[in-house]
């Protein structure tokens, strides 16, 4: 019997070991796609070539390559406050950067528009860059704005970013307040939804609160996505989602993507950062008035690694999604370069083989990785162009 035992041991251990020694061939295998980058606002439009590889940010097409990576979906984002006017043309501005990059180097990377795009661009080995608009304020509520940027490329609008619109509600507002008054989405948002759906383009809920969330459910025709968004059950934070929003996503056929942002893995992380941080700084007035990031950009890189949410917590918040949702309704949307704070492992875009190491150590076979890190992303945007 211990012989049986610590053979079945050994057996395990070699499986393992096979495992991770295919683990990087079956990521090459894989159709990788990262349903949200802020790479455009962090380096692009600042000026930075990332067509090199570049010492700061998360993201460039070295690093892209070296992770595997076949689409990047990149974000075009404002501060609503900083962008009150003027929304539109700053995110062309950002578009105009990015049509730049490509032009740049169109041996590494093409702009893809639809999934057949997608198909030809990836299978000549170049990244395919899709566009997702990260806020409703840049279309400034009209119609023809929002038309005009999904004929730029644009495939998801994300509704909000953490303020309200005259049409639409966010989270980070929503749960300001416990009354439903003046919450979701008003007349005009719900044509900015219909227009969305003819157009075949994405609605993204992450960032929306839960009265839009609903309220886009029983408007859209086409399923939803939530392109950077975790677990609430787990991590309990106005950008996650409930298990009875999730219940309602499975049955709208949606997607979510998983938030690698250590805040929205793991609710023991601010802790981690104040403890790390007050190591070597007095606990004063001043201090007190800091933000969590704000402490953890004065930490050391080691003091950073030790703060940031280990890689597990990624797979906790996959395998809750997955057992709410089923595997068809998981994808990634890193949100790379608008996160000060990833998880160990996934340190920046290059580290995406790590995932998929760590998700076939789990237990999932090929084919289920194969839909968590692309293939569920890609049937949505298909279902959302017909």
């Amino acid at each position: 019997m211990k012989k049986q035992f610590v053979l079945s041991i050994f057996l395990g251990s070699l499986a393992l070991s096979s495992m991770a020694q295919d683990y990087k061939k079956i990521h090459q295998d894989l159709l990788v796609i990262d349903g949200h980058n802020d790479v455009i606002i962090e380096s692009i439009l600042p000026g930075k070539d990332i067509g090199k590889r570049i010492k700061t940010g998360h993201t460039d097409l070295p690093r892209l390559k070296e992770g595997g990576v076949d689409v990047q979906v990149f974000a075009v984002w404002s501060d609503d406050k900083k962008w009150a006017k003027n929304a539109y043309k700053h995110a062309n501005d950002q578009l105009d950067a990015l049509d730049k990059l490509i032009a740049d180097n169109p041996e590494q990377i093409e702009l893809a528009k639809n999934s057949a795009d997608i198909e030809r661009i990836t299978q000549s080995g170049k990244i395919a860059a899709l566009i997702g608009i990260e806020g409703g304020n840049m279309i400034e509520g009209r119609l023809d704005y929002l038309e005009a940027l999904y004929n730029r490329g644009a495939r998801y609008l994300t509704l909000t970013w953490n303020y309200n619109l005259p049409w639409v509600t966010a989270a980070a507002e929503e749960v300001k307040t416990k009354s439903k008054e003046g919450k979701g989405l008003s007349e005009h948002g719900k044509d900015i939804i219909r227009k969305m759906n003819e157009l075949g383009m994405m609605v993204d809920l992450s960032h929306g609160g839960e009265q839009t969330f609903y309220d886009v459910l029983k408007i859209s025709t086409k399923p939803i996505l939530v392109s950077h968004s975790n677990a609430a059950a787990l991590t309990p934070h106005y950008r996650n989602l409930n298990d009875k929003q999730l219940e309602a996503l499975k049955k709208n056929g949606g997607v979510v993507g998983v938030n690698f942002y250590s805040e929205f893995l793991d609710s023991a992380y601010p802790k981690r950062v104040k403890e790390l941080y007050y190591k070597n700084h007095k606990k004063d007035s001043t201090s007190k008035e800091l933000s969590v990031g704000k402490m953890y950009s004065k930490l050391s890189a080691k003091q950073k690694h030790l703060a940031n949410a280990p890689i597990e917590r990624v797979l906790k918040h996959i395998d809750h999604l997955v057992a709410k949702v089923g595997i068809d309704h998981v994808a990634i949307g890193s949100d790379f370069d608008g996160i000060e704070s990833p998880p160990q492992g996934l340190e920046d875009v290059s580290k995406f083989p790590n995932l998929t190491k760590a998700l076939l150590e789990r237990g999932y076979n090929k084919e289920d990785v194969a839909k968590i890190m692309g293939l569920n992303f890609l049937r949505i945007l298909k279902e959302n162009e017909q």
